[in-house]
C-alpha cells in the first residue's frame, strides 16, 4: 500500500491531514490530488520529516541543493548548509554530492534537517563505478539498483531519476546539436556511458523494476531532466521535447500501474518569452504531474548574478502553473556554493515563489495587503514581522538610523506617508 493507493480508495490519511491544514485546504482535496496525480506528498519510512505538500492548487515550494565536489569535501560545511536553507525556509532539499562518502555525508544530512531529502542516484553508481574500475563506462545495472536502495534506506525520500534519456533521445540529440553542449551531469554520464556500451538506458529499459525499488521504500520518482537546455539558444529544441514526451509516459506508467508519487522536472535555461509555453507544455504532456522547475535561467550573462536571473524565470514560472523551484544560488556556473549563497538562492526564490502565488491564488496577496497597511501607518515593527527577512530589513533600517524614529533615510522629515497620514484619513 502507497498513500496513493490509499487516496485511490477514497481513505484520507493523516499525511493528507496535515498539508491540508498546512495549505488551508480541505483534506478531501488533497486526497483527490494524490489520486490523480496532481499532487504529492514526499514520504519515508526511514526518519521523520517535516511533511510537505506539491502540487496544483497548493503553494509553490522551493528546493536548496547542496554537495560536495570531487574539489571540495568537506562533511561539516555540508551539514552546515542543509541547516541553513531549511532556517532560511526550504521547502525541501537535495544532496547532490559528488566527492567524498556519499552515504556518510547524505545520513548526515538526513539526520541533521527535518526536511524532505531528494538525491540522484545515478551520480553514486557512475562514480563509484568509476572510482572502482577507472571509468564511468564501466558502470553495472546493478551498481544502480544497488546505488537506489542504499540511498533511499537513509530516508531520501524524492529522486531525480534519468528515466527518459533512451537511444531516442539521443538521435534527436545528435541530429540537432546544441549550442552550449549537454549541461544536466546526469545526462551526460547516462548518454556517455549508453554510446560507449552500445545499450539503452537501464532506467527506461528496465522502468518496472525501478518502480518496485521506489515503492517498497516509499520513494517519490523525479523524472530527472537530463536533456535541458544550459544555454537559452537551446531551449525547447527536440532533445528536450523527446525527453519530455518520455518522462511523461513513464510518469503515468508509475502513478497508474505502480501507485508511486511522480514529479515531472523541467528545463534549464529558458527565455522568458517560452518559460509560460514550456509550463504549459509539461503539465499537458504529463495529465497534471506536480511540475519541478529548475531555475530557470531567463539569460546566460547572469553569472555572479545567476539567483536574480533565475527569480525573473521562477516568478514567471510559478505564475504560469509550476508547483516547484529549484533555487539557484549567486555561484552558480562559477563554484560551488558556500552557507552565504545557499542563504541568498533560498530566499530569492522564495520571493520568486510568492510573486507567482499572487497570480495563481489570489489569497496569496493578503500577505502583500498586510504589509501596505503597515507602512501606511509606519508601524515599523509590523513591517519587520511581515518581511521575509526580517532579521536583514532590520539591520538596514538601524545601519542608517533616522534622525525622525517614524520615517526613513529616504525621505527623512519629507516623508510622503508622515505627511498625508497628518492631514488625511486614508485607512482601509
Amino acid at each position: 500500500m502507497t498513500i496513493v493507493t490509499d487516496a485511490k480508495n477514497g481513505k484520507i490519511t493523516e499525511e493528507m491531514k496535515i498539508v491540508a491544514e498546512i495549505e488551508g485546504k480541505d483534506p478531501e482535496f488533497i486526497r483527490r490530488g494524490i489520486a490523480a496525480g496532481r499532487i504529492v506528498i514526499p514520504m519515508t519510512p526511514y526518519r521523520d520529516i517535516k511533511l510537505c505538500g506539491i502540487g496544483e492548487g497548493l503553494r509553490t515550494k522551493v528546493n536548496a541543493s547542496i554537495g560536495s565536489s570531487s574539489d571540495i569535501i568537506d562533511e561539516e560545511a555540508e551539514v552546515a548548509k542543509a541547516k541553513a536553507a531549511e532556517k532560511a525556509g526550504a521547502d525541501t532539499l537535495m544532496e547532490l554530492g559528488t566527492g567524498g562518502d556519499f552515504l556518510k555525508i547524505r545520513k548526515q544530512v538526513c539526520d541533521a534537517i527535518s526536511l524532505s531529502v531528494g538525491s540522484v542516484p545515478l551520480y553514486q553508481a557512475f562514480i563509484e563505478a568509476a572510482r572502482r574500475d577507472g571509468s564511468i563506462v564501466h558502470m553495472t545495472e546493478d551498481d544502480l539498483w544497488h546505488a537506489t536502495e542504499e540511498q533511499a534506506k537513509l530516508g531520501t525520500n524524492f529522486m531525480a531519476i534519468h528515466t527518459g534519456i533512451n537511444n531516442i533521445v539521443l538521435d534527436r540529440l545528435k541530429a540537432h546539436g546544441r549550442y552550449g553542449g549537454l549541461c544536466s551531469r546526469g545526462g551526460a554520464f547516462m548518454s556517455s556511458w549508453m554510446l560507449h556500451n552500445q545499450k539503452e538506458n537501464p532506467l527506461y529499459e528496465n522502468f518496472d523494476y525501478l518502480c518496485e525499488i521506489l515503492k517498497e521504500h516509499e520513494v517519490t520518482l523525479s523524472t530527472g531532466n537530463g536533456m535541458r537546455a544550459g544555454a537559452i539558444h537551446d531551449a525547447t529544441d527536440r532533445a528536450q521535447i523527446q525527453e519530455l514526451i518520455i518522462n511523461s509516459e513513464c510518469a503515468q506508467k508509475a502513478h497508474d500501474k505502480y501507485d508511486l508519487q511522480v514529479i515531472v522536472e523541467g528545463p534549464g535555461h529558458v527565455p522568458l518569452d517560452e518559460v509560460d509555453m514550456n509550463v504549459k507544455l509539461m503539465k499537458s504532456m504529463s495529465n497534471g504531474k506536480p511540475f519541478y522547475m529548475l531555475g530557470p535561467l531567463v539569460s546566460d550573462i547572469g553569472a555572479g548574478r545567476d539567483h536574480i536571473v533565475t527569480a525573473i524565470g521562477a516568478a514567471t514560472s510559478a505564475a504560469a502553473g509550476c508547483d516547484f523551484l529549484c533555487y539557484v544560488t549567486p555561484a552558480e556556473h562559477l563554484a560551488l556554493p558556500n552557507i552565504e549563497d545557499v542563504i541568498e538562492g533560498v530566499k530569492t526564490s522564495r520571493i520568486a515563489a510568492h510573486v507567482g502565488d499572487m497570480v495563481k491564488y489570489k489569497e496569496s496577496r493578503n500577505w502583500d495587503l498586510e504589509m501596505g497597511r503597515a507602512r501606511r501607518d509606519l508601524d515599523w515593527e509590523k513591517m519587520y514581522s511581515l518581511c521575509l527577512d526580517p532579521v536583514l530589513a532590520r539591520e538596514i533600517r538601524n545601519s542608517r538610523a533616522p534622525e525622525d524614529t517614524d520615517a526613513c533615510t529616504m525621505c527623512g522629515n519629507y516623508c510622503a506617508l508622515k505627511i498625508v497620514n497628518k492631514n488625511y484619513n486614508l485607512a482601509k
